[in-house]
C-alpha cells in the first residue's frame, strides 16, 4: 500500500487520481470513477467528487493508496 500525502481535508476523489498521476487528466479520472473502476474503503465509488479524508483507502488498477494528512 502506498501513502498519498494530502495537505487539506476533504479532497475530491478524482483529484487524488489526477494529482498522483494515476490517470492522464481530470476527465480521465472522472471517467474511471463513473465506470466503477475505483473503490474507496473497500466499496466501489461512483461519485467523482466523493469527499475523502485522511485514513481513507483508494483501490485503483490493482493498487491501494492510503491518504495521510500532512502536518
Amino acid at each position: 500500500m502506498q501513502d498519498v500525502i494530502i495537505n487539506r481535508e476533504p479532497v475530491e476523489l478524482y483529484k487524488v487520481l489526477k494529482f498522483e498521476g494515476l490517470v492522464a487528466s481530470g476527465g480521465e479520472a472522472k471517467m474511471a470513477v463513473a465506470e466503477g473502476q475505483v473503490a474507496v474503503n473497500g466499496v466501489i465509488e461512483m461519485r467523482k467528487r466523493c469527499k475523502l479524508r485522511a485514513g481513507d483507502v483508494i483501490k485503483f488498477n490493482g493498487e491501494q493508496f492510503r491518504l495521510i494528512l500532512e502536518d
